[in-house]
């Protein structure tokens, strides 16, 4: 089970970085939406980008907890 929800929580941390790159890859002048629930938003770039740090963090956390010896 421990190996499962590794595997999910690295999913999750890579997603949020892919999103974080391509973010930093758009326009300024890009419309970005963000998901909150099954509803979309306006946001800026800078704000979807550090909603997308805060997951990583939280992630990276979560995986921290599961494997202390690694840390």
């Amino acid at each position: 089970m421990n190996t499962n929800t590794n595997a999910e929580l690295t999913k999750q941390l890579r997603r949020h970085e892919v999103a974080i790159v391509e973010l930093n890859n758009l326009p300024s002048s890009s419309a970005v939406y963000q998901r909150n629930c099954n509803l979309y938003f306006r946001t800026t770039i800078q704000k979807a980008t550090t909603m997308e740090q805060n997951q990583i963090d939280s992630v990276k956390a979560k995986l921290g907890n599961l494997n202390p010896s690694s840390s």
